[in-house]
C-alpha cells in the first residue's frame, strides 16, 4: 500500500540517518528541511543506498567502553585509528580492535572524524552541534544491536559520547580556510612520552631500575631528539658525534667529534649499532639499554685493565711513551706483554723478529706514524679494536689471516701470489669472477694481482693490515642495495571508481587487478561531472568503505579527484594517496601523507604546466611526495619528438610495469621517488645487471683493474691498456654493450637481428689516474656529504649507472687524454641540448648510440669506436629543454644531480659536471 510503503521510505531514511551519524556527517532530511528524527537535525540532502544492496549484517564483537567525555576518534594514517585528547589534559584511551570488518555500507562500530563539507563554489558546510539527549528514545542501528538513549549513547557495550561532533573546523592547510593542521592536531592527541613508553606500548616503570639502566635511557633520550621512541642508524651517529655524554656512554675513552672523517671511529660506532639492532633499521630504548646493560656485565679484564696496562709502559708518567719503552716493559712485565701480543711465548723481543715485526706493526697503527703514543692513543686503538666488528671488517681481518698465515702481521708480494693461487676464499675476495689458479702461466691474472699488490703496499715492500683495510675499505664490492621481495597480494587497494574508467578505459584497473594487488572498487557514487559538485553528501558511502575494506592505498583518477580532496579534507583518509591527473580542486596537498601525483604534459583535461604541479606538490611533506610528470622534449625539426608526454589517459602507466611499481612506492620507507628510482635498474636485463655488478659501481672499485700503481697511474704510461680477451672483464664488457633491455626500448633505432650481429673487436681499459683524483674523487665525495645531508642513503648501482657515449675520434682521444676533465657538459651536448637541456648526453643501451650515429664515420677498416662510462647519476630529474646547466632544487640548499628523459624507465642520462661520468672502457666494434 502507499502507506505501507510511506513507511518503508520513512524507515530506511532513519537507518541512513544514524548510519551518517556514525560516521562523523549530518543525516539526511527530506526536502523542505522536515525532521528525520524527532525533529531536532537540520535539512541535508538524502542519499540513498544503491538499488540490490543486501542488508548488512549485524556488527560482531563488543568494542570497549569508551569515555563518555571522550570526543570523536581521529582516522590516522594508512586507515588505523587514533584517540584524541579527551580535552581535560588527559590523553584518551585507545580503542583495540572491534571484531570483524563489516561489509560496504555496514555501520562502523566506532566514529569517523568530524566531516568539512568544502566545495569550489559553497566552502565548508557546517552542522550544529546535538543537545545531549537530542536523538531521543532508542533507535536501532543497522540491524545490530546499537541504539541510542537519553544521556549515554553506545554501541554495544560502549558508552559513546553524548554530543554529535561538531562539523566545520577545516584544517589549516586547506587553501583559504581556518582551522589547526594535521599535525598539531597529531600533537595534541599524542599520549606523553617517557622513557617506558616504547614501540607506542607503555609500560609501567620498573620497581627497581638499576643506576646503569636509568642512566641507559637517559643517553637514549639524546639519541632519540625526536622523541619517536624509536632512533635510525644516521640518529645514532648524529648522537655520538654531537654530544659527548653519547659518546662517552657509547665509547669511552674515544673523541668521536670527528666521525665522519675517522674511518676506524665511524666503523666501532656503526658496528654498536649493528650489534643493537640486531639487523633492524631502527633501534628502541629496550634494544638500547639491553645491549648495554650485557656489555657492562661482560667487561673483561682487558677492559678493566687499560688504564693500568698504560701505567705500568709509562713508568716515568710523563704521558706519552716510545717504542723502546714498550719493548722495554713487555720484557720486563709478563702482564703487559700477554696484553700487548696475546698468544705470543713472553721473552726478548728483539731477539725474535717475528715478535719484533708484530710489535713495530701494532705500534705504527696505535700511533699513526708518531714517534710516541699518548694514553688515550692507547687506550682508543684497543677499544676499537674490542668493539663489535661489522661483517665487512671481519671479512677483511680473515682474510688478511689466510694470507699472512704465519702471523708476522704483514706478507710479501710472494706470499700474495701464493695465497692468491692457493685460496680460492682470497682470489675472490681481491679480485671476485677472476680465477688464479694458473697465475704463474697466466700473464693477465700475474699482472693483475701485481697491480693490486702495488696499489695496497704504495711503494712499500710488505703490507700491514693497516694498508690492507685502509684499501679494501674503499674497494670492497658494494652491491646495490637487495630489492625486498614485493607481496602485493598483501596489499589493498581501494579505487574510488568514477574517473578511473572501469567501463570505458579498463586497462589501469585491470593492470592494478593483474599486479596481485587485493582490489575493491568504490562504485557507489556519482560521477561528479558537473562544476561546483557538492561532494559532501556522498563521502560516506566512500568512508563505509574504507572502514570497511581497511585499505593500505586510496587510489583515483581524472574526476575521483574531487573525492580525494574531500577525503584529505575531512580527515577520513589521511593514508597513502595516488592521482592519476591533477584535478582543479587540488590546490595544496596534506601534511604526512604519501602522495603520488602523475600528470602529462598533454592532457586535455586538466591541463596544468609542470611549475604550477612542483609548486603544488612542495605544499605536501617533501620525501613523503612524488610528481610523476611525462613531458615532450625539445624538438629535433618543427613538430617531431623523441618524447612527448602523456595525454589524459596516460598511456606510459601501462607500460614497464609503470603504475604498479607507483603503488608499490606509497608502502617505500625511503619515500616514492627512491623507490622509483631503484625500480630503474629493473629494466636492464639479468645478465647486464650480473655483469654489472661484477664490473663495479664505484669510482675506487674500477680501479682494482689498473695495471699502472697506484701513486703513477695515468702519469708514467699509456692512459689505455689493452683488456685481454679471455679474462673476466672483456667478457663483462661485452656483456653489458651487447645487452638489450627486458622491454622494447623507447627508441628502437637499430633492429634486433642487425645489432646481434654486430661484433666487439677490441675492449681498452682508461687509466687516467689525474683526471680520477683531481675531478671525479673530489665529485663523489661532495655527492655522498650531499646524500647525508638529506638523509638519503647513498646506494651504488641506483645512484651510479653505467651508460654509453659517442663521439668522433677527435673528441674521444681528448676526453680520455685530457688531465682535469674527461668530459665538459658546458660545450660538449650542444648537438642535443635542445632536447632535455644543456650537458653531457648518455644512452643506457649500447644499441642505440650506435644507431643514432653518434660515434662518427668509421674507420678505414669499417670499425668504429664508444666509451662505456660510470655515470655518478645521483638524484635524478626529469629534464627539460630549458636546463641550462642550472638543475632545479631537490632540497634546499641541494639541487638535483643530474636529468633523465623518463621517470619510469629513463634511456638518456645528462650529466652537468665534469666529475659525474668516468671514461672507464673503449671499446672497438664493426
Amino acid at each position: 500500500s502507499l502507506q505501507g510503503r510511506a513507511a518503508a521510505r520513512r524507515r530506511l531514511g532513519e537507518l541512513r540517518g544514524c548510519e551518517m551519524i556514525a560516521m562523523g556527517m549530518p543525516p539526511p532530511m527530506p526536502p523542505g528541511g522536515l525532521p528525520a528524527l524527532g525533529g531536532l537535525l537540520p535539512a541535508w540532502p538524502l542519499v540513498a543506498p544503491p538499488l540490490g544492496r543486501s542488508p548488512p549484517p549485524p556488527i560482531m564483537g563488543s568494542p570497549s567502553p569508551l569515555p563518555s567525555s571522550m570526543p570523536s576518534p581521529q582516522r590516522s594514517r594508512q586507515g588505523s585509528w587514533a584517540a584524541p585528547h579527551s580535552g581535560a589534559g588527559t590523553p584518551a584511551p585507545l580503542s583495540p580492535a572491534l571484531g570483524p570488518r563489516l561489509p560496504p555500507g555496514a555501520v562502523p562500530a566506532r566514529l569517523s572524524p568530524p566531516v568539512s563539507l568544502v566545495s569550489p563554489s559553497t566552502g565548508p558546510a557546517t552542522a550544529p552541534t546535538l543537545p545531549t539527549g537530542a536523538l531521543g528514545s532508542q533507535v536501532l542501528l543497522a540491524g545490530s544491536n546499537a541504539h541510542v538513549g537519553h544521556g549515554a549513547t553506545s554501541i554495544g557495550s560502549a558508552p559513546l559520547p553524548t554530543q554529535a561532533p561538531v562539523l566545520g573546523s577545516p584544517p589549516a592547510w586547506l587553501p583559504g580556510l581556518g582551522g589547526s593542521s594535521p599535525a598539531a592536531a597529531d600533537s595534541r592527541r599524542m599520549p606523553p612520552r617517557s622513557l617506558d613508553f616504547d614501540l607506542g606500548t607503555a609500560t609501567s616503570a620498573p620497581s627497581a631500575m638499576s643506576e646503569e639502566d636509568r642512566a641507559a635511557r637517559g643517553i637514549f633520550a639524546k639519541i632519540d631528539a625526536a622523541g619517536t621512541g624509536m632512533a635510525s642508524k644516521l640518529d645514532f651517529i648524529t648522537a655520538v658525534q654531537r654530544h659527548s655524554a653519547v659518546n662517552d656512554f657509547v665509547l669511552p675513552g674515544v673523541d668521536s667529534s670527528n666521525l665522519m672523517s675517522d674511518a676506524d671511529t665511524f666503523d666501532a660506532v656503526d658496528g654498536i649499532f649493528e650489534a643493537i639492532s640486531g639487523g633492524k633499521h631502527r633501534i628502541t630504548c629496550t634494544d638500547f639499554v639491553a645491549y648495554f646493560r650485557k656489555a657492562k656485565g661482560e667487561k673483561t679484564p682487558k677492559t678493566k685493565n687499560l688504564s693500568r696496562i698504560y701505567d705500568l709502559i709509562d713508568r716515568d708518567g710523563n704521558g706519552s711513551v716510545s717504542k723502546l719503552e714498550v719493548i722495554h716493559a713487555m720484557e720486563t712485565d709478563q702482564a703487559v706483554h700477554e696484553f700487548i701480543l696475546p698468544g705470543v711465548e713472553h721473552g726478548k723481543v728483539l731477539d725474535n723478529p717475528t715478535s719484533f715485526e708484530r710489535l713495530d706493526t701494532l705500534f705504527s697503527e696505535i700511533s699513526s706514524g708518531k714517534s710516541r703514543i699518548t694514553c688515550k692513543d692507547f687506550e682508543r686503538h684497543f677499544r676499537l679494536a674490542w668493539a663489535d666488528k661489522t661483517p665487512k671488517r671481519k671479512k677483511m681481518r680473515e682474510v688478511f689471516d689466510l694470507i699472512d698465515s704465519v702471523g708476522a702481521g704483514s706478507f710479501s708480494k710472494l706470499q700474495f701470489l701464493a695465497a692468491m693461487q692457493q685460496c680460492p676464499e682470497v682470489d675472490e675476495y681481491v679480485l671476485p669472477g677472476a680465477s688464479s689458479a694458473e697465475v704463474m702461466s697466466n700473464e693477465w691474472s700475474f699482472d693483475a694481482i701485481d697491480a693490486v699488490f702495488e696499489a695496497i703496499a704504495d711503494g712499500k715492500k710488505r703490507i700491514t693490515y693497516a694498508d690492507f683495510e685502509t684499501y679494501f675499505r674503499k674497494t670492497a664490492v658494494v652491491q646495490p642495495k637487495p630489492k625486498p621481495a614485493l607481496d602485493r597480494s598483501s596489499k589493498r587497494v581501494l579505487i574510488i571508481g568514477p574517473g578511473f574508467g572501469r567501463e570505458i578505459n579498463p586497462r589501469q584497473g585491470q593492470m592494478v587487478e593483474q599486479a596481485g594487488f587485493q582490489v575493491h572498487w568504490c562504485c557507489n557514487i556519482p560521477n561528479p561531472e558537473q562544476p561546483n559538485f557538492p561532494v559532501g553528501p556522498y563521502l560516506g558511502h566512500v568512508l563505509a568503505d574504507i572502514e570497511w575494506f581497511k585499505p593500505d592505498i586510496v587510489a583515483c583518477a581524472s574526476k575521483g579527484g574531487v573525492y580525494m580532496v574531500g577525503l584529505w579534507q575531512s580527515g577520513g583518509w589521511l593514508g597513502p594517496s595516488l592521482l592519476i591527473n591533477a584535478h582543479p580542486v587540488c590546490m595544496q596537498l596534506p601534511q604526512g601523507v604519501p602522495i603520488v601525483l602523475a600528470h602529462g604534459a598533454n592532457d586535455e583535461v586538466y591541463p596544468a604546466g609542470r611549475d604550477e604541479l612542483e609548486s603544488m606538490m612542495a605544499t605536501g611533506t617533501p620525501k613523503l611526495c612524488f610528481l610523476y610528470y611525462t613531458a615532450n622534449s625539445g624538438q629535433l625539426s618543427p613538430g617531431m619528438f623523441t618524447r612527448e608526454g602523456d595525454r589524459h589517459n596516460m598511456e606510459s602507466l601501462l607500460l614497464r610495469d609503470c603504475l604498479p611499481r607507483l603503488l608499490d612506492s606509497l608502502s617505500c620507507v625511503d619515500g616514492p621517488e627512491v623507490h622509483i628510482i631503484r625500480t630503474w635498474r629493473e629494466r636492464l636485463s639479468d645478465e647486464r645487471i650480473a655483469a654489472e655488478s661484477w664490473l663495479g659501481y664505484t669510482p675506487e672499485r674500477l680501479r682494482r683493474f689498473w695495471s699502472s700503481p697506484r701513486t703513477l697511474a695515468g702519469h708514467d704510461r699509456s692512459l689505455l691498456v689493452s683488456v685481454s680477451p679471455e679474462s673476466g672483464e672483456f667478457e663483462r664488457v661485452v656483456r653489458s654493450f651487447k645487452a638489450s633491455p627486458r622491454e622494447t626500448p623507447a627508441y628502437l633505432l637499430y633492429p634486433p637481428e642487425e645489432w646481434d650481429r654486430v661484433k666487439v673487436v677490441r675492449v681498452e681499459r682508461i687509466e687516467n689516474g689525474a683526471q680520477l683524483e683531481g675531478c671525479t674523487r673530489p665529485y663523489y665525495q661532495s655527492l655522498r656529504r650531499a646524500f647525508e645531508d638529506q638523509e638519503i642513503e647513498f646506494e651504488p648501482g641506483v645512484h651510479t649507472v653505467w651508460g654509453f657515449h659517442g663521439a668522433d675520434a677527435e673528441a674521444v682521444d681528448s676526453i680520455i687524454s685530457n688531465p682535469m676533465t674527461g668530459f665538459q657538459p658546458l660545450v660538449s651536448g650542444t648537438r642535443n641540448s635542445a632536447l632535455w637541456g644543456a650537458g653531457t648526453y648518455f644512452a643506457r643501451d649500447a644499441q642505440y648510440v650506435a644507431g643514432s650515429h653518434f660515434c662518427g664515420p668509421p674507420a678505414v677498416d669499417g670499425t668504429r669506436q664508444m666509451l662505456m662510462c660510470l655515470l655518478l647519476t645521483g638524484m635524478p630529474c626529469l629534464g627539460d629543454p630549458e636546463h641550462r646547466g642550472v638543475l632545479p632544487f631537490r632540497r634546499r640548499p641541494h639541487r638535483y644531480n643530474s636529468s633523465v628523459d623518463s621517470l619510469s624507465s629513463p634511456e638518456v642520462y645528462i650529466t652537468q659536471h665534469p666529475g659525474a661520468a668516468v671514461p672507464a672502457y673503449l671499446i672497438t666494434f664493426i
